[in-house]
């Protein structure tokens, strides 16, 4: 609350902070704990403290008397182990205060996205305010910066990168459409699809088949999991493609160019592979070695797939609700392919432009060639 009120004083340009430091917006004790110890890291990286003389012997006196008072205030069951990250947040903050000028103009796009969360919040559709906390703290620590960067979307690769599952619970306008300009026109490979699929003339649908079909043996061809991979590969840039997915099991991601696709050996990241797997209809995982379990409640009906080669990040997203499930964060050095399967016999997996709902045209089941 008065990190708020001191971030409320210094971006005078929005009122979203004063929902926090006024107890409208209450959190829980170890959320409030879990963003100071963090952004008490961050600040302690990338800002280097003046500390005056007599500050600097003040600081030793407190820090004499710090272990006793930590002491009574564990056993009191208080946050006193919490002292010295506070203490580096306010040294920043008196800082800020300290200088010409303390108002910060943060950018139109920052604005916008603050009311933007700000009405999401009152909507229920955050838990909490403390994503427009990180946004204007991010917008302080860049105010100086000669290279200007697009906090929003720093925002965004932060949280991801910090958090791999459920890191934003929705991702405001500018940063979606950040995302979506990304977007690409993925099309299923044919000659990768396993012989049990089913893929639609113009290459954006697939189901599994009621007979095997007699095809090629290939080398790019999964023979055992129901998979087929996109016909595009990527070395660099961003990529962005949705997909229903159904509610039956499915997987999305990417394969790099040497990961395998013969057989049924897992297809996890040691067998390089970045996906999300959907079990039994509810169990959501990261194929991490071993797997990372999603929390229940995050299988989407639409999923989106963002790629940044660059940044090494691979990001999925629950499409609907505009809200991040999981990312990948390493260094590529390999072409990636798109990666699909699917067990389902009834309906499709449909690859979809980023944001538009395409309607079947078709009067009973989609018409297949």
């Amino acid at each position: 609350m008065e990190l708020a009120r001191e971030l409320n004083k210094i971006c005078q340009r929005s009122n979203v902070l004063g929902h926090v430091w006024t107890g409208e917006d209450v959190c829980p004790a170890g959320v409030c704990r879990d963003f100071i110890v963090e952004w008490a890291a961050v600040l302690s990286r990338t800002v280097q403290p003046r500390v005056v003389p007599s500050e600097q012997q003040h600081e030793k006196a407190e820090k004499k008397d710090w272990k006793g008072h930590l002491l009574c205030m564990l056993e009191a069951g208080g946050e006193g182990d919490m002292g010295p990250h506070k203490r580096v947040i306010m040294e920043w903050t008196q800082g800020i205060k300290s200088r010409p000028q303390p108002t910060v103009w943060p950018g139109e796009p920052v604005l916008m996205m603050l009311d933007d969360l700000e009405f999401q919040w009152k909507r229920g559709r955050l838990p909490n305010l403390l994503p427009a906390m990180e946004l204007v703290m991010l917008a302080v620590m860049n105010a100086d910066s000669p290279v200007k960067k697009d906090v929003t979307k720093q925002w965004l690769v932060r949280k991801q990168r910090s958090q791999k599952i459920d890191a934003v619970r929705y991702i405001p306008h500018g940063v979606w459409n950040w995302i979506c300009d990304a977007a690409e026109e993925v099309t299923l490979d044919s000659d990768s699809a396993n012989a049990d699929l089913l893929i639609s003339g113009d290459e954006k649908r697939m189901r599994c088949g009621l007979e095997r079909r007699q095809v090629p043996r290939r080398r790019q061809r999964f023979d055992g999991w129901w998979c087929a991979a996109g016909r595009e590969g990527y070395t660099s840039g961003r990529h962005y493609w949705e997909v229903e997915v159904g509610e039956r099991d499915w997987r999305l991601g990417v394969a790099k160019a040497s990961a395998a696709r013969q057989g049924f050996r897992p297809l996890t990241t040691a067998a390089g592979y970045l996906t999300l797997r959907l079990e039994r209809g509810t169990d959501l995982k990261a194929l991490t070695v071993p797997a990372a379990p999603l929390p229940r409640g995050l299988a989407p009906r639409k999923v989106g797939v963002h790629l940044d080669y660059e940044l090494g990040q691979l990001s999925f997203y629950d499409a609907e609700k505009r809200a991040h499930l999981y990312t990948y964060s390493e260094k590529f050095t390999e072409e990636l392919y798109p990666v699909f399967g699917t067990v389902e016999m009834v309906r499709d997996l449909v690859i979809r432009p980023a944001g538009v709902r395409l309607p079947c045209l078709c009067p009973g089941p989609c018409l297949w060639t």
